[in-house]
Order: structure tokens, then sequence, then C-alpha cells
């Protein structure tokens, strides 16, 4: 307990006391930086955003143009409490303002859309929170390039979820 007590003084000690410089010493210099690329005023600068929307979630997921570097991604699920409304058009009305947000901040004018549902052996439909999320970031001031639709469509795939007699209702 004494030596713990020591330790604990040694390191209040240590912290109380300021660093004396001398008063013709330079003082650091805040340099002011830019996050993001360098573009004219009359330029677009261009991210894709990826739409994913499928019945339990949406996501919206902006990169840059290789896609390689994520900028901001939010889910529906991060902006409503209860789970069945992470698919809502609410909770991705939400995401796509948070998304256009950030993207401004860092200095995106325009984006390009990448819209995709669940696809493969499931459904080809995009969830409901799809066309919400559009336009909440087409009013939000972003500009709108090209929407594309990337949903995986199988050429030949594994068996679909259901019996040999289909779902029946």
């Amino acid at each position: 307990a004494i030596a713990f007590g020591k330790l604990r003084a040694l390191c209040y000690c240590r912290l109380s006391s300021p660093t004396i410089m001398p008063k013709d010493a330079e003082q650091p210099v805040e340099e002011m930086t830019t996050i993001g690329a360098k573009v004219a005023d009359g330029e677009n600068l261009f991210g894709v955003a990826h739409i994913f929307a499928s019945f339990n979630d949406t996501f919206v997921h902006v990169t840059d143009l290789s896609g390689r570097e994520t900028i901001v991604r939010v889910t529906g699920g991060m902006k409503v409490k209860a789970d069945r409304d992470e698919a809502s058009p609410y909770a991705a009305m939400l995401a796509a303002q948070d998304v256009a947000a950030k993207c401004k901040d860092i200095g995106i004018t325009a984006l390009h859309i990448k819209m995709r549902a669940t696809g493969g052996n499931k459904t080809k439909t995009p969830g409901p929170g799809a066309q919400s999320a559009l336009r909440a970031l087409a009013r939000a001031g972003l500009k709108i390039g090209r929407i594309e639709d990337v949903t995986p469509i199988p050429s030949d795939c594994t068996r679909r979820k259901s019996g040999r007699r289909g779902r029946r209702l």
C-alpha cells in the first residue's frame, strides 16, 4: 500500500509541473490542413454511393471512385432504436442525410449511385429504403451522376431455400 501511494504521488508531481519554455523560443505554428482533393471552383468532386437495400436494413456507403477507400458508411440500424424499423424509408433517409453532411464536410459535391438488392438466389427487388435514401442524397444538395443497379444476378446458382414443392401460402 505504501509503494502504491508513493507511485501515485510521483505521477501526480510529474503531471502537475508545467513545462517551462523561454520567452524568445519559437512557438509551435498551427497549420491549416484540408481533407480531400483540391478542386477548382466550377468542378465537381465525385464519390460513389453504394446503397444496399434489403428487407432487413439499408446501407449507404460512400467510397472514392475506385471503391477502395471508404469515406463514410451509415446504416438504417444506426439511426433507429427498434429492429423492425432498420429497413424503413425513414431510417434510410436519416442515414443518407448523415452521409450527405459528411461528404460535404470532406468536399465531395457529386455522387454516382450504385444501388443493390440482396440478389443471388434471394430477392432481386430492392428494399423499402432504396428510394428514400436516393431522394435524401439528392435533396441534401449533392449532384447525382449515374445511377446503376448492381444487384447480383445468378447465371446458374445453388438451390433456393424452400422445399420440393416451394413455399405454400
